[in-house]
């Protein structure tokens, strides 16, 4: 006789709750960069739109940061750590294979009951965690959900690389959801293109060091193929993400991609035709790209600075390295 499943059931929807982000203690800004870097503050501001970044110190690690996040943002929704039942942690520079950076928060946290697991879609990471959260919410696995975006890049870039020294920076955001009784965070739009794993990549591989030995792996990226990719295509994830959700540009309060370039930022705005009402984030100009965490870091710079509410819809957007990208529109916490 063949068992009967019982089927899963959990909250009919869920919600962003709290979001907290961390910086590093280090800003370095464009004209100390350039000290070492052969570059300069005007080049670095017309191609990307940073004036200054954050780095990370050895005292600042991958786990250590997501911690201060996840805190801050577990004390904005108002849960306590025992609460939440899992952690998904968006990263692609925790240095140990295994164990993962999640279960290590986990502990550090006090979320004794949580399950614990790494994602890695890099800059599309967060959105990823957010569509994965929402699933594990709905179908009653966890009624609380911490996720979380953190990256230490300078540990995995080479800073004299005038292709990349300048944009990469650290730090860490979180946010945490749990149940809704109506819609709000809209269905996931995402995907992936593996033909052009070589586009950004991190190189060389731990096999390769091993057998041939070799500097530190560092990330790699074709910038011009990157910008066209995200210019031509990343609009109209959005609009997929937008139509998916019922919801149009004009009603929308917030737009906030991933900070990647100001340029590619500026090209999806008009490309979507966002009115002039919507607040657009822009903390690439401060921050530095922050992969994983840069969405909710950007997020949570828009709180610190009273430029969004709660219960404003925000389009949020990631796309990066794999080639990966995923969007969805979110009711703000």
């Amino acid at each position: 006789m063949t068992a009967v499943i019982r089927p899963s059931t959990g909250a009919a929807y869920s919600k962003l709750l709290g979001v907290g982000g961390y910086r590093p203690k280090r800003i370095v800004t464009n004209e100390e960069l350039c000290t070492w870097l052969d570059s300069t503050d005007e080049w670095i501001r017309e191609r990307s739109g940073i004036t200054e970044r954050r780095w990370a110190g050895d005292d600042e690690t991958v786990v250590s940061m997501a911690v201060e996040a996840s805190r801050k943002a577990l004390a904005h929704a108002g849960i306590a750590a025992e609460q939440i039942g899992a952690i998904v942690l968006g990263t692609i520079t925790h240095p140990f294979q295994t164990p993962s950076a999640a279960a290590e928060v986990a502990y550090l946290l006090g979320a004794t009951n949580a399950g614990a697991f790494d994602t890695s879609a890099a800059c599309a990471g967060f959105c990823y965690g957010i569509a994965i959260a929402d699933g594990l919410i709905r179908n009653g696995t966890s009624e609380y959900v911490l996720n979380i975006g953190v990256e230490k890049l300078t540990d995995f870039i080479d800073k004299t690389d005038r292709g990349t020294g300048f944009i990469f920076a650290d730090g860490a955001g979180a946010v945490v959801m749990g149940p809704s009784a109506e819609p709000a965070i809209g269905p996931t739009i995402w995907g992936s293109d593996g033909s052009q794993r070589d586009v950004i990549i991190a190189e060389p591989d731990w096999v390769t060091l091993r057998r041939e030995g070799g500097d530190w792996p560092v990330v790699k990226m074709q910038g011009q193929r990157v910008f066209r990719w995200a210019v031509g295509e990343m609009a109209n994830v959005c609009r997929q993400a937008l139509d998916a959700a019922g919801v149009s540009p004009e009603d929308l309060d917030v737009f906030i991609p991933h900070q990647a370039n100001m340029r590619i930022t500026d090209a999806m705005i008009r490309s979507l035709h966002l009115p002039e009402h919507v607040v657009v984030a822009r903390d690439i100009a401060l921050q530095g790209n922050t992969s994983a965490a840069s969405i909710p870091l950007a997020m949570a710079r828009l709180y610190e600075n009273n430029e969004v509410h709660s219960g404003q819809t925000a389009l949020l957007v990631g796309f990066g390295a794999g080639l990966v990208y995923a969007a969805q529109v979110v009711t703000l916490p």
